[in-house]
């Protein structure tokens, strides 16, 4: 984080800081006056009291606008007046809270050699040896300085945990936000890629139903039955994807995710439902697939089976595997173009397949391909 500027750290002054301020510095100046005040001349009183005045009225009213200038004018006038001396500790410490070591420089030597004028020139001065004297002021002026270095270290210190405070609390913010989101996403993706493929089966059996006139009471009734099994199964999908809701770890709780493994017993029920189906497993059967990656590569086929239903009933839908742990698995689906659809589609599924496999590091394309609609895909091994 870059340093900030020193306006940005600190801080307003109220009523009360303005009065101890002032408190303090009168006391500083008094200090510093009264010593002398009855060795003082007319006109030397006379200006002590103008130089001091107008000292504190530029320290307490512009001192924040010009931090500089003030000071080192503030600080010349100290030369001449004890009550000035206040004012001047108050503009040194202000200028020192900067940390910039050229104003430090410039504002502590004007203070320094204001300061060894004033003990010498007042009358009555002080009879300890100059050596002494330059110690005394050597020492106090430093001790301003340092004083306002640590305050000015100080503010900064607590704006910047402040600050981070506040950036860690927004950023905390957005991280549960799109947490939310990407958890609505998943259920969504989830919730459409098990249900899309049920509700196509139990559409196609009723159409089935719709269509018939020469069914048997027998066929009829082994027809409702396989629309019922299916209905059944698209319920148990439904609480095991409402299960996330409720399961710690974000799984899904009534059944097992499905693998690799279960691709070709997806592909055998598509085929019992009446679709033609050739399935071209060409991965090596030594090479177990990692469960994340066999679970994408099953939505990918099932949303194929889903949308070869709908949109091309009757067709046959061509399924290639391939690949190794070094190359990734490429998944390819091919089915001729339909000339209608059988169930109502959002044209969600492609899009939450598409997030699914970019999610794992890979990739999924889809569209014509002359007379045929192709959906191909590409998942890292080790997704």
């Amino acid at each position: 984080m870059d340093r900030p500027q020193t306006a940005e750290y600190q801080p307003r002054l109220s009523l009360w800081s303005h009065a101890w301020r002032l408190a303090l510095c009168l006391s500083v100046s008094a200090v510093g006056w009264l010593p002398v005040i009855d060795d003082q001349s007319e006109t030397q009183w006379a200006l002590d009291i103008v130089l001091g005045v107008t000292a504190y009225v530029l320290v307490f009213g512009f001192r924040r606008r010009w931090p500089v200038p003030i000071a080192a004018l503030v600080c010349l006038a100290s030369a001449g007046s004890g009550i000035a001396a206040g004012a001047a500790s108050l503009a040194t410490v202000s200028v020192a809270t900067r940390r910039r070591w050229r104003e430090i420089a410039v504002v502590g030597s004007i203070g320094f050699a204001a300061g060894q004028f004033f003990v010498t020139w007042q009358p009555g001065g002080s009879e300890e040896p100059v050596w002494l004297l330059l110690g005394i002021n050597a020492v106090a002026t430093a001790a301003l300085l340092a004083w306002g270095m640590y305050i000015g270290s100080r503010r900064e210190l607590m704006w910047t945990l402040r600050n981070r405070a506040e950036r860690a609390e927004a950023e905390q913010e957005l991280r549960v936000a799109q947490s939310r989101s990407t958890e609505r996403e998943r259920i969504a993706r989830e919730m459409h890629d098990v249900l899309a493929h049920r509700i196509s089966q139990i559409s196609m059996h009723a159409g089935a139903l719709a269509f018939r006139e020469d069914l048997t009471a027998d066929e009829m009734r082994d027809s409702a039955s396989v629309i019922r099994d299916k209905a059944h199964e698209a319920l148990t999908d439904l609480r095991g994807v409402l299960g996330v809701l409720r399961d710690g770890s974000g799984e899904l709780t009534h059944a097992p995710l499905p693998t690799y493994a279960d691709v070709p017993a997806l592909v055998e029920e598509a085929r019992q439902s009446g679709m033609t189906v050739h399935l071209d497993d060409g991965l090596d059967p030594g090479q177990p697939v990692p469960d994340a990656v066999g679970r994408t590569i099953y939505r990918i086929v099932q949303e194929g089976l889903t949308n070869a239903h709908k949109h091309a009933p009757g067709s046959t839908l061509t399924i290639e595997l391939s690949g190794s742990p070094e190359e990734g698995i490429d998944v390819v689906l091919r089915n001729p173009l339909g000339f209608g659809s059988t169930t109502p589609g959002s044209g969600l599924g492609l899009v939450g397949l598409t997030e699914r496999a970019e999610l794992r590091g890979g990739r999924l394309e889809h569209g014509r391909d002359g007379s045929a609609f192709v959906l191909r895909g590409w998942i890292p091994w080790a997704a």
